[in-house]
């Protein structure tokens, strides 16, 4: 076995990083109250936190994005708890490195030292991978602390699973990545600029995505290419970054922008919806937000005026998912003109947000006896379905027979309009209430529904 990946890190807790390494690393946190973002996961008096401090850490897995701190969690935990710290990659690494691992974690373990394995990557592993954990974790051998981006419900098999706790890492929030860059910046005063001003860090922390290496990685590259006492600005940053800011993606401007493309689409006008949707897509936003903008859109402001903007909205998606960029940006411009040239109804939208305004300011009255099924004898001497009218029992397929409460009987949410497609559910909905009216009907069927 080569030495590589133990050499590094002998004797308990990680070792420090060297003064020449990337300042992400020279920044990482050496405590747990450092640690920014994860409040609850290890605010005083949290059970991580907790059992951390009482150095009863239990083998664990860390999902969360990347950038959020799940390295360095583990190696504060090793730190803390004065436990010997092994990295593992599950990208470089295989059955034969684990047993490896696993040999000198057993004989750590006899020397009356712990080891904690921080696997990265833990779902890339595959099963026999994973499997190869679990002997050593049930005998103790290790304090396994795996990191993940994705779901470990999928990733992660059941067995390790069930005998590991799960804990979710949160994205950190621009204002975390802010002041993560001011202690960097207060601290490396080595850097020989001037300044760096807060419009640079808020414009780091809006590239960073919530990913505070990748935010301390831009810091460092504009440092390096700004001159010996000039400061850092917001250009800067965009050159560090390799593309232009044309807008924040988590502050005032970004709600500016998609509220322009609605409202551009909402009064038909095609040309600035597609404009809009360009300065948001060019500027970095996430294709899958606009997406999913669009699908509401086709609910809240089209409806039934076109039914088929619905589809059109949720095959944008489904078309950027298969085609990703550049060349998925078409099929949301397909979609934006679509949608700027449909009929606009607001008619569902509004009927939905009648019945919230009753759910929430009346009583939540019982479902009516006469429409509730009866499975049982019980239910059915309960009364459950007595007065139940099978609709397609009636000469006109509708049954005269009321399904709101009675509280609320007569009430008439949805309100249709002459638009498109909609003034069709208009006289469809007009012909039924008259049905009602008229309704000839054969010998009721009691009982639960078909």
């Amino acid at each position: 076995m080569t030495g590589s990946l133990f050499d590094d890190n002998k004797g308990p807790g990680p070792s420090d990083p060297p003064h020449d390494a990337p300042l992400a690393d020279r920044m990482r946190p050496q405590n747990l109250d450092d640690i920014v973002g994860q409040s609850h996961l290890l605010d005083p008096g949290k059970p991580l936190r907790t059992a951390i401090e009482r150095d009863q850490v239990p083998s664990m897995i860390l999902w969360g994005p990347p950038g959020v701190g799940k390295t360095t969690l583990a190696q504060v935990i090793a730190r803390m708890t004065k436990a010997d710290f092994i990295p593992f990659s599950a990208v470089l690494s295989g059955i034969k490195e684990i047993k490896e691992v696993m040999a000198v974690a057993e004989k750590t373990r006899r020397l009356g030292r712990r080891t904690i394995l921080f696997v990265d990557e833990i779902h890339r592993f595959n099963k026999a991978q994973q499997d190869a954990f679990l002997p050593h974790v049930e005998r103790g051998n290790v304090v396994l602390i795996g990191a993940t981006t994705e779901n470990p419900s999928f990733e992660v098999i059941s067995a390790l699973l069930s005998r590991s706790r799960v804990f979710v890492l949160r994205a950190l929030t621009d204002a975390d990545i802010v002041g993560l860059l001011k202690r960097a910046v207060e601290r490396e005063q080595f850097l020989n600029v001037a300044s760096v001003d807060d419009e640079a860090l808020k414009a780091v922390a809006s590239v960073a995505n919530g990913d505070a290496r990748t935010a301390l990685n831009i810091l460092e590259l504009a440092v390096q290419g700004t001159g010996k006492g000039l400061p850092v600005t917001k250009q800067t940053i965009e050159q560090a970054a390799q593309r232009q800011l044309l807008y924040d993606k988590g502050g005032e401007e970004h709600f500016n922008i998609i509220s322009a493309l609605h409202k551009s689409i909402r009064n038909s006008d095609a040309d600035a919806a597609i404009y809009w949707l360009a300065r948001m897509l060019e500027a970095g936003e996430d294709p899958m937000y606009v997406a999913r903008r669009l699908v509401r859109f086709a609910s809240e402001d089209i409806g039934l005026a076109d039914p088929r903007a619905l589809r059109v909205a949720l095959d944008a998606r489904d078309a950027f998912n298969f085609l990703g960029l550049p060349e998925g940006k078409l099929a949301l411009a397909q979609c934006v003109v679509y949608l700027a040239a449909a009929p606009k109804s607001n008619s569902v939208y509004t009927a939905y947000s009648a019945v919230v305004q009753d759910v929430e300011n009346t009583r939540a009255e019982p479902v009516p006896l006469h429409i509730r099924n009866a499975p049982t004898r019980l239910m059915k001497n309960l009364g459950y379905g007595k007065g139940y009218q099978y609709a397609h029992d009636t000469e006109e397929k509708v049954a005269d027979m009321d399904c709101l409460p009675d509280s609320l009987k007569g009430r008439r949410y949805f309100q249709p309009q002459e638009i498109g497609e909609e003034a069709e559910v208009k006289r469809r909905l007009e012909e039924t209430a008259a049905k009602k009216k008229t309704s000839k009907k054969k010998q009721p069927r009691s009982g639960g529904t078909p």
